[in-house]
């Protein structure tokens, strides 16, 4: 099996990485936002939906690394970073145009669980760290009909910075239901 090295460097692209990324589960200890490098940055276990529609392939699962550069803030909703081995399901990776280049990314996971990312513009890169292993089952979806949260539309961005300058997950508890997010 080969290992993907995919960059995103516009909306086609970022749609690509996301088809790649569905139904990867993540620990909320291992994403974060590093404000002094302008990063985020994510290590998950990516399904492997190529050799799952392969006829006779075992489903796999592959450690995978997701970051996204050129980032000016973050957000959550419903994260729960306090939680770090907290177990994430990300469904889909989006994203809403802004003042040109810029924008919001948006990761969507399951249970109504929002990251988004205020970016100059789209610099994002996904790449699989190393060899797969086997998995029993199968990510089910529900009817395409089912409701999807909402993304928060201006959530208060006030990380707190640790000694090296980085924010940690951390919530803003006089912010709307949003909080800022980091690790």
């Amino acid at each position: 099996m080969t290992t993907l090295k995919l960059l995103a460097l516009d909306e086609e692209d970022l749609q690509v990485v996301s088809s790649q990324l569905q139904d990867a589960v993540v620990r909320v200890g291992d994403m974060a936002y590093l404000p002094s490098q302008k990063r985020f940055a994510a290590v998950l276990n990516r399904f492997d939906w190529q050799s799952a529609k392969a006829e006779g392939e075992r489903y796999r699962r592959l450690r995978t690394a997701l970051r996204f550069d050129r980032v000016l803030g973050a957000r959550h909703k419903d994260l729960a970073p306090q939680n770090k081995d907290r177990v994430l399901s990300l469904l889909a990776i989006a994203f809403e145009q802004g003042e040109t280049p810029g924008g919001k990314v948006v990761l969507y996971f399951a249970g109504d669980v929002v990251v988004q990312l205020d970016v100059e513009c789209i610099e994002a890169e996904m790449r699989d760290l190393g060899p797969a292993w086997r998995t029993r089952n199968k990510p089910q979806h529900p009817d395409e009909g089912e409701a999807q949260g909402e993304v928060p539309t201006d959530p208060q961005v006030e990380p707190q910075v640790d000694s090296q300058g980085d924010a940690t997950m951390s919530a803003d508890p006089n912010a709307d239901g949003s909080k800022a997010a980091g690790a």
